[in-house]
Parts: structure tokens; C-alpha cells; sequence
């Protein structure tokens, strides 16, 4: 149990200097893209006194060193600065946004591992066959269709020519669990399809590799069970690059989420970003996305920990 403590411990640590060059350059792509957050306000026509008063008000006038500064002070104080538009805490921004991601996010994340695991198991057990070839061809597929393309075609069939579902929209979950799922499924199936090709192409590789084991081959002399055979002995044993895998998808899901819910019209952290983009919302363009990194940080971060419970030998590995 010390071990354990002390393998979670050092973890943690190792995230404060990704997470320090990870601000760094948040802050300087974003400071350094061509456009005037200043301007974009006030309007081309506004005169420069104007302009350089605004951009006084607002500390863009400070050295760019100075301005990364006081917001990395105000980051270890958990204040990710005041939106230039919105007047809002970006903080608060976040969590308003969060909501509508988050349940995207899970749905998409479900979809994939229940299209995933069982087609990954089906392929290896009928390695080399027409079939695996089929299931290993379609999943190549899935991965080289763009999020976007998916996304309207899915559209197009299922919203607008066989009307099963809304177009684009979101409703709170506080309107109904089936009123908040219709508007989620077809932005989630658009996502999770190609996390799905890929775990599934991770979960046939590992199976295969465990299913060549000699203990897999001693069970089956034994006369076991072709059903226990996978899911006890071979899936519980493949599980652990499974698992990792799916915590860089579920990662990937929440900044993947941008390109959904703008052609879907969800008002979550993907659209924040994108609305705060057009805007030069330096503010609130840092804290999304130093968000997301650290979301997607904390995810492998948990995936790794969950590794060292299941597998004493990975802490050991790494002391």
C-alpha cells in the first residue's frame, strides 16, 4: 500500500511540468496569431486613441512576458481571467459550457466500446478469415472518414431523410432523459465511430496476443470452455493496452468535441471555443484550452494509476 501511495504520489508530481510547458505555449499560439482582440471590439472604423485606450483597460499593452505571468499567478489561484466579451469569469464560462460536453463526451465514449470490444473480440477469434478481414476493412474505414463528413452524412440520412432524430439542437437534462439523449446520439455516433475503429483494432491485436499464449493452449487441451476460454482467461489478460487506449479516446473525444457541436449547434466547450476564436477572446481562448489539456492530462493520469492497481508489475517498472 506505501508502494502504491508512493507510485501515486510521484504520478502527480510528474504533471506540474507538463502542465507549465503546456501554458506556455497556449499562451504564446494564441498571443501570437495575427488579430487585436482590442480592434475585433471596438470595430475597424474605431480611431487608434480609441484602440490603444482598450487595449490599456485590458493589459495587452504590458510585455507579452508580463501579461503570461500575472495569468499563470492567477491560474495557481484557480481565477482563469474575466472573458473580454462575456464579462464573465472564464472559469464560470467553463462550467456553464461543461455540461453539454461532458454528456457528449460519455455517449460517444459508450457507443465506441459497445461497437469495439465485441467486434475486437470477433475478429481475433476468426483471425485470418473472410470475416476479420471484413471487420478489419470497415474499421480502416471508420478511422479515414473526417469527424465532419460523418457527421453531415448522419445528418442528412437520419435527420432529414428518415427523420428519426433532430437535426441539430440541444435540450438540458432536465427536460427528460430521452429529450436530452436525441439530440446527442447523432453527434456521438459521429465521434465514437472512429474511436471505435481504433480500440476495436487494439482489442483484436491484444486478444491475438494472448490468445497465443501456451496457458490458453493448455486450457483448451483441458477441454475449457471456448466462451470461458475469452472473456475469463484471454479478455481479462488483453484488457490493459485495451485500457489504455481508451483513455487517450476519451480523452481525445472532449477536443474532438469542437467540430461536433458546432455542426450540431450544442452549446458546449466546443463551441465556446470556436465562438471565442472569431472573437479574439484571449481569455477565454487560454482557459478552454488550458482546460482541455489538463482534462486530457488528468484522464491518462487516471488510466495510468488505474494500470499500477490492476498490475503491481507496471509501479514496480517505473519506481
Amino acid at each position: 500500500m506505501k508502494d502504491y501511495l508512493m507510485y501515486i504520489i510521484k504520478r502527480i508530481l510528474s504533471l506540474i511540468p507538463v502542465l507549465f510547458v503546456v501554458s506556455i505555449i497556449v499562451f504564446l499560439i494564441i498571443h501570437l496569431t495575427p488579430g487585436d482582440p482590442a480592434t475585433t471590439m471596438l470595430g475597424d472604423e474605431a480611431s487608434t486613441e480609441k484602440i490603444q485606450e482598450l487595449r490599456e483597460q485590458l493589459g495587452l499593452n504590458l510585455p507579452l512576458y508580463q501579461q503570461y505571468v500575472n495569468w499563470l499567478l492567477g491560474v495557481f489561484q484557480g481565477d482563469l481571467g474575466t472573458s473580454y466579451f462575456m464579462r464573465d469569469p472564464v472559469t464560470v464560462a467553463i462550467i456553464t459550457h461543461l455540461g453539454p460536453t461532458v454528456s457528449l463526451t460519455i455517449i460517444a465514449q459508450i457507443i465506441a466500446l459497445f461497437i469495439a470490444i465485441p467486434v475486437g473480440i470477433f475478429a481475433a477469434k476468426r483471425r485470418g478469415t473472410a470475416s476479420d478481414q471484413t471487420v478489419m476493412g470497415f474499421s480502416l474505414l471508420a478511422m479515414s472518414v473526417p469527424n465532419f463528413l460523418l457527421s453531415l452524412l448522419l445528418m442528412l440520412l437520419i435527420g432529414v431523410v428518415l427523420q428519426w432524430l433532430p437535426v441539430a439542437g440541444y435540450a438540458p437534462l432536465q427536460s427528460g432523459l430521452w429529450s436530452h439523449l436525441q439530440y446527442l446520439i447523432m453527434p456521438g455516433i459521429a465521434l465514437g465511430a472512429i474511436q471505435a475503429a481504433l480500440i476495436a483494432r487494439i482489442t483484436r491485436s491484444s486478444m491475438l496476443e494472448v490468445l497465443n499464449n501456451s496457458y490458453i493452449k493448455s486450457a483448451r487441451a483441458k477441454g475449457v470452455k471456448e466462451k470461458q476460454i475469452i472473456y475469463k482467461h484471454a479478455f481479462k489478460n488483453a484488457f490493459l493496452p485495451i485500457l489504455t487506449v481508451i483513455g487517450q479516446t476519451f480523452g481525445g473525444l472532449i477536443a474532438g468535441a469542437v467540430v461536433a457541436e458546432t455542426i450540431f449547434n450544442i452549446p458546449g466547450i466546443g463551441q465556446l471555443t470556436i465562438n471565442s476564436i472569431e472573437r479574439r477572446d484571449y481569455p477565454m481562448i487560454q482557459g478552454v484550452i488550458f482546460f482541455v489539456a489538463m482534462a486530457y492530462v488528468v484522464i491518462n493520469l487516471v488510466v495510468d494509476l488505474l494500470y499500477g492497481m490492476i498490475d503491481p508489475r507496471v509501479r514496480l517498472d517505473r519506481k
